[in-house]
C-alpha cells in the first residue's frame, strides 16, 4: 500500500509549492506565539492581561471565520490568501519596528492580537479551500495528510527554533524587546516568502456562483450545510466530539500532570506523545483508503468509540509513560482521521462553496474550545481529575453509540459526489 511520502504527489510543481510555503509560514506562526504572550508578561506581569491578549486573538476567529469563508468564495481562496499574509506581514513588521523604537505598550499588544486574529478568520477557510483547485482529486488525501503533518511538525519542532531567538537570559531577566522585535520580524518575512511561493501555484479555474451579497452568501452557506443531511449530521456530531475531547485535553491534562505525576516535564512528555502520535496519523493517512472510501462514517464512530475508552483509561493512570502511551494511541487515531475528514468535505462539497463549509467545520472548534475549557475547569472545583476523565470518555462512547443507532453517519461512503451550489 503506498504512502502519502512515496506517492508521485510530491513531484506535483503545485503541491511542493504549497507545502514548501506553508511549513515556512507555518514554522514562523510558532516565533509569534511565543513572543506575544512573552511580550504581554514582560511588560505586565499579570496572568489577567496575557488571558486577555488571548481571546483577543481567539475570539476574531470564533465570530468573523464564516464571513472568511464566505469571501473566500466570493473573490477566490487564493486572492484572500494572499492578502491575509500580506497584511500578518504589515501587522507583524510595524510591531516589530516599534518594539525597537521601544514604543512597547500593553495597548500594542492588544491591538497587534486582535489584528493578527481578524487575519487569521480570513486565512483558515481560504487556505483549507485552495487546495482541491491545486492538486488532482485522486491526489486529495494525501495532500491532506502530507499537509495536516507539516502543521503538525511545525507544532513540534517551531517552538524550539522560537526559543533559539528568544534565548535564556541570566538572573532570571525578562526577555529585551529586542528579541521579540527579532522573532516577529522573523514570522513577517514567512509570510512574505509563503505569500510568493503561493502566487507560483496555478488553480484549476472552477465556475463561481453567483454573488447575491455578502450577507445572502454566508446565509446560502449555512443553508447549504443545514440541507445535506448527511452533512449536517457529522457537523452536528463532530460539536458534540470536540466539546467532550477539547477541554480535558486542555485543561484537565495539565491538572493530572501536576497531581499525579508531579512536574512540568510529564506535561511536556505527554504532550509531546501526542503530537507525535498525531503526527503519524496524519502521514499514514493514505492507508486503508479503500476501507474508508466504503465505511468512512463507521470508521469514524469507531475511532471515537476507543478514544473515549482511552481517555477513560487516562484518567487512571500512576504515571508518565502510561500517560504517553494512551495520549500517543489517542493522537495517532485522531490524526488519521482529521485527515479523512477535511478530504470528505473537500470533495463532498461543491468548490463554490468550499470557503463557507469549512468556515463552519472549523467555527466549530474555534467557538466550542474556550466554552469547553471553561466547563472543564469548572467541573475540575468539584470533581477529581480522574472522574472527570472518566465522565468525559462516558460522554463521549454515549455519543458515538448514539450516533450510530440514531442517525445515518455510520452508512456513509467517503465517495467523490460533490453537491451543487
Amino acid at each position: 500500500m503506498p504512502s502519502a511520502i512515496d506517492t508521485p504527489l510530491l513531484r506535483n510543481s503545485n503541491f511542493r509549492w504549497l507545502l514548501g510555503g506553508g511549513l515556512i509560514s507555518m514554522l514562523g506562526d510558532q516565533f509569534s506565539m511565543l513572543a506575544l504572550p512573552w511580550l504581554v508578561l514582560s511588560l505586565t506581569g499579570d496572568s489577567l492581561s496575557l488571558g486577555i491578549a488571548v481571546a483577543l486573538m481567539g475570539a476574531p476567529r470564533a465570530v468573523l471565520i464564516l464571513l472568511g469563508g464566505t469571501v473566500a468564495d466570493r473573490y477566490s481562496p487564493r486572492r484572500v490568501l494572499l492578502l491575509s499574509k500580506y497584511a500578518n506581514a504589515v501587522i507583524l513588521l510595524a510591531l516589530a519596528g516599534l518594539l525597537m523604537l521601544d514604543q512597547a505598550s500593553l495597548a500594542l499588544a492588544y491591538a497587534a492580537a486582535l489584528a493578527l486574529g481578524i487575519a487569521s478568520a480570513f486565512a483558515i477557510p481560504a487556505g483549507t479551500a485552495i487546495l482541491p483547485q491545486a492538486v488532482p482529486p485522486q491526489a486529495l488525501q494525501n495532500a491532506n495528510g502530507l499537509q495536516m503533518g507539516a502543521r503538525q511538525l511545525s507544532l513540534l519542532a517551531g517552538p524550539l527554533l522560537a526559543a533559539l531567538v528568544l534565548g535564556t537570559h541570566e538572573g532570571g531577566q525578562k526577555t529585551p524587546m529586542a528579541a521579540l522585535a527579532a522573532a516577529f520580524a522573523i514570522d513577517a518575512l514567512t509570510f512574505v516568502f509563503s505569500a510568493w511561493t503561493l502566487r507560483q501555484v496555478t488553480l484549476r479555474p472552477l465556475a463561481v456562483a453567483a454573488a447575491q451579497g455578502m450577507w445572502r452568501d454566508m446565509a446560502a452557506g449555512l443553508s447549504m450545510v443545514w440541507r445535506d443531511m448527511p452533512l449536517r449530521s457529522c457537523y452536528i456530531y463532530w460539536a458534540v466530539v470536540a466539546f467532550f475531547v477539547m477541554g480535558p485535553l486542555q485543561v484537565a491534562l495539565p491538572v493530572l500532570a501536576s497531581e499525579r505525576l508531579h512536574g512540568a516535564a510529564a506535561l511536556g512528555l505527554l504532550m509531546g506523545a501526542h503530537g507525535a502520535g498525531t503526527l503519524a496519523g496524519m502521514l499514514a493517512s493514505s492507508l486503508g483508503g479503500a476501507w474508508l472510501r466504503r465505511r468512512f462514517g463507521a470508521t469514524l464512530l469507531a475511532v471515537d468509540a476507543i478514544v473515549a475508552i482511552l481517555l477513560m483509561a487516562l484518567g487512571q493512570i500512576e504515571t508518565a509513560w502510561q500517560g504517553a502511551a494512551l495520549l500517543a494511541v489517542t493522537g495517532l487515531l485522531g490524526g488519521y482521521v482529521q485527515v479523512a475528514i477535511f478530504t470528505w468535505i473537500q470533495r463532498r462539497v461543491a468548490p463554490a462553496m468550499l470557503g463557507r463549509a469549512m468556515a463552519v467545520f472549523m467555527g466549530i472548534f474555534l467557538g466550542l474550545a474556550p466554552l469547553s475549557a471553561a466547563i472543564t475547569g469548572a467541573l475540575l472545583r468539584h470533581l477529581s481529575v480522574g472522574e472527570l476523565f472518566c465522565a468525559g470518555g462516558a460522554l463521549l462512547l454515549a455519543a458515538a453509540i448514539a450516533a450510530a443507532l440514531l442517525t445515518d453517519i455510520a452508512r456513509i461512503a467517503a465517495t467523490d459526489y460533490v453537491t451543487q451550489p
